[in-house]
This record gives C-alpha cells, structure tokens and sequence, in this order.
C-alpha cells in the first residue's frame, strides 16, 4: 500500500538484503525496539533444568532441554541458536551429573541433545539463507515498483495528489494498476489505468505505456494526440509479445487520461478508454465526469474513430477521483459491491475536508477494505487530484510559461 498527500509515499532508500540487515529482520520479537527473541528458548531451558533438578528419580525430564535449540532455530539467528545449543548441553550435564549414578540418563541423552544442538543450528542456517533471498527478491520487487509507479513531489505540475495501492495477493508488491503526473508546456496530464490480468507481463505492460505517457504528456499539444500515441504503443506492444509467442498477445488495458490546461483553471480535459469514469468531489456533493466512454487501449481498431476529448467545468475546490475496479468490484459476504459514490457522498457531507486528495484516498482504501473484510479481489488503485491554488498565469512545473 502507498498513500500521501505528496505522491505515492513510496520509500526514498532501499538498502541491500546485508547481514546485519538480515539478522535483524528475523528476530521477529522486538519490545521497544530491543530483541528479545531470546527470552522464550532461555525460559524453557531454565523451567526443565529446574523442574528436573527438582522431581524424583524415576521422572526425569531433563533431555526434553532438546527442545531449546529447536525453539531458537525459529525464533533466533544462527549465533544464538548455537548458543542455546551449547547452554542446553552444558546444563544437561551439570543436572544430570548432580544425580545419583543409578538415576543418571548418561550417554545416550547426551548424544540425543548434542546431536539436536547441531542440527538445530543447521536448520536456522537454511531458515536465515531463506530469508536473506526473500529479501533480496522483496527489494527486486521495489526497485520495479518504485521503476513503474515513480514517487511523485509534492504539488507535482500544480496538482495536490495523493495515491492508494494495494495488490490483491498479499505476497505480491507490484501489479498491473499504475498511475502518473506529468506536467509540460502545455499543461499537466494525468494518467490511471488497470492492465489485463496478472504477473510481471501486466507489470511490463503498464511500464510501456507509463513511458509513452511521459514522453507524449511533456511533448504533445494536444490531449487527443497523447490518447492517440497511447492506443498505438499498446497495439504495437501487443504485436511484439504475439511475435515473442507469448501467450498475452492480445492483452489490453483499460484508462483515463486528464489534460489540466496551462491557460485555465476552471475547466479539465478528459479521455476514457473503457474505464470507469472519474468522480468530483466537492464540498457541494459528488458527481461523476460526464467523459464519452471509448475501448480500452489496444482495440482502437474496432471503434468508428479516436477516443473524443471531453472539457469539463471543474470547480477550484472539487478533487478529482480516480480508481480502478478493484474497488467498484469489492463484493461483502451478500456479494453485494460497493457503493463507492454514496460512501464519498456521506463523508463529505459529514466533513468537507474529506474532498481533500490525501483524506479522500483514505476514505475510499478504507471503505473498500471494509466492505470486502480485506478480501480485494483484484489489484486496488486511488488517485485523487485537485489543482493547487495556483494562477493559470503562473508557471507550470516541469514545463515553460504559457504563451
């Protein structure tokens, strides 16, 4: 999950999968900061030292001190369960010497605890390499999320932003939502859309078309002329992956595409390619953008023309809510989906300040997980936008001054 008021709040730092790093992350009990990973194998060999030292001759418990370096193998590093392995060992033979010889368990425990000792430690080894290669993949990951779903400054080209990720399975850090702000010349542009279905092939679909985006928001005059470039980067992308053999040769992806106009402030241009229109909340209630719905990005070819721009009066205090279908399509236990606009509406009514772009992405992550009990059944994105309470005379960022 990414969210802020400022961008995507994805972290600025990503540091390697280290050892130190490593040994640290594994201790998975922490009490202000501290570990104390070590408290609950060192409780255990203290009871079953004591409780042994302590019952008759005929119940003795002490080789149960094998479990001490089994526990510490889940819950330790590899140091410290080798040296519960040594404690255990070390306190096997101080208490089972102290018995009479008749009621001494002798060599074969001993053999039993020490060879429980090392493979313990063994086991916490292959446990830590394991998890040193989990985090070196989960920082994998984040340098292709932080790649395709960039962080974004704040009030980046004019715009008050904030953004809400989640993918809906939990082991995964990227999918194929993305979303984007690119300021220019001639004005800003802004971009959320969902690919067609799942794995690093929607992951490498939503980067072509981010990087179209980028190119042909800074440089085209024209809103219609991005749409156009979008449509065709998706087809020949599509082309490409149907020479590769591959099998998702005739993916597509849905989107909306906002021009925010360098010369005026009341007024945002959109394109729909199949996607849910956006919605405007405001003070005054929420309604949706009236935008002409066009195909999705890669079927073009079947429609009778380009994707028509749509000017919308916008008002100054009205943000723009986008989302993907994760989020129309979060289903309750009746199967019932949420009512997205009807839950702004209300929060909005209660308090205004909910319209704002960062308490609006969390309003709408947290009604739909709500709604779903944390069930997403697709990738969930929300974007909210709203220009900042800059002049159209002032200029743009990332770009030159209007003429």
């Amino acid at each position: 999950m990414s969210r802020g008021s400022g961008g995507h709040g994805l972290p600025d730092r990503y540091h390697g999968a280290g050892r130190r790093d490593v040994a640290h992350r594994q201790e998975l009990l922490r009490v202000r900061g501290r570990s104390v990973a070590w408290v609950p194998p060192f409780v255990l060999l203290t009871a079953i030292a004591v409780a042994d030292y302590n019952t008759t001759g005929e119940f003795r418990i002490i080789s149960w001190i094998v479990l001490v370096p089994g526990i510490a193998a889940a819950i330790c590093g590899v140091w410290g369960t080798a040296v519960f392995a040594v404690l255990a060992i070390a306190a096997y033979v101080t208490v089972d010497n102290a018995w009479p010889h008749q009621y001494q368990t002798g060599l074969p425990d001993f053999i039993l605890v020490t060879a429980g000792g090392i493979l313990a430690t063994l086991a916490c080894a292959v446990r830590v390499r394991g998890e040193r290669r989990a985090l070196h993949m989960r920082d994998v990951a984040d340098t292709v999320r932080r790649t395709v779903l960039r962080p974004l400054p704040a009030a980046w080209g004019g715009l008050d932003h904030a953004g809400v990720y989640l993918t809906a399975d939990t082991q995964a850090r990227v999918g194929g939502d993305f979303y984007d702000i690119q300021p220019g010349p001639h004005g800003t542009r802004v971009l959320v859309g969902d690919v067609q279905g799942k794995g690093l092939g929607a992951v490498e679909t939503a980067a072509v078309l981010l990087g179209t985006f980028r190119e042909a928001g800074y440089h085209a005059p024209e809103l219609a002329t991005v749409a156009a470039r979008l449509e065709a980067r998706m087809v020949r992308h599509r082309e490409y992956t149907t020479a590769l053999g591959r099998r998702d040769g005739d993916r597509f992806a849905t989107a909306v595409l906002l021009g925010f106009p360098a010369d005026r402030t009341d007024v945002v241009d959109a394109v729909v390619f199949g996607h849910e229109p956006p919605l405007a909340v405001g003070p005054g209630g929420v309604r949706p953008l009236p935008a002409r719905g066009g195909l999705p990005l890669g079927f073009g070819e079947l429609a009778s023309g380009p994707p028509g721009v749509c000017r919308v009066p916008l008002a100054a205090d009205e943000t723009l809510l986008l989302f993907t279908d994760g989020v129309t399509e979060a289903r309750n236990d009746e199967g019932a989906f949420y009512r997205l606009a009807d839950d702004v509406a209300r929060a909005v009514a209660a308090d205004p300040r909910a319209a704002e772009p960062a308490r609006l992405v969390v309003l709408v992550r947290d009604g739909t997980l709500r709604h779903s009990r944390g069930h997403l059944a697709d990738d969930t994105t929300v974007f909210a936008v709203r220009r900042t309470r800059a002049t159209a005379g002032e200029r743009p960022e990332g770009g030159r001054s209007p003429r």
